[in-house]
């Protein structure tokens, strides 16, 4: 079989034009994995942060008793 002169120098086995068009899409693709997983973690921050303040983790369990608290009496 003959190899092809234009993918002889290529470690890859594609073309110049082949590799940038890989190249694009890759990282086309990468950015937005990046940006989703960014958001992701800024919206499960929001919903759970996984640094307790400075009352630890019993000063979150406080701030949802009073959300509840509140919430009943309003319901009532």
């Amino acid at each position: 079989m003959a190899v092809d002169d234009r993918r002889a120098g290529s470690l890859s086995g594609l073309t110049e034009q082949e590799a940038k068009e890989f190249h694009s899409i890759f990282m086309t693709s990468f950015i937005l994995f990046t940006i989703v997983a960014i958001i992701a973690h800024i919206l499960v921050w929001m919903w759970r942060p996984w640094l307790p303040g400075p009352g630890g983790y019993s000063s979150l369990t406080d701030g949802l008793t009073n959300v509840a608290t509140l919430i009943t009496t309003l319901a009532t």
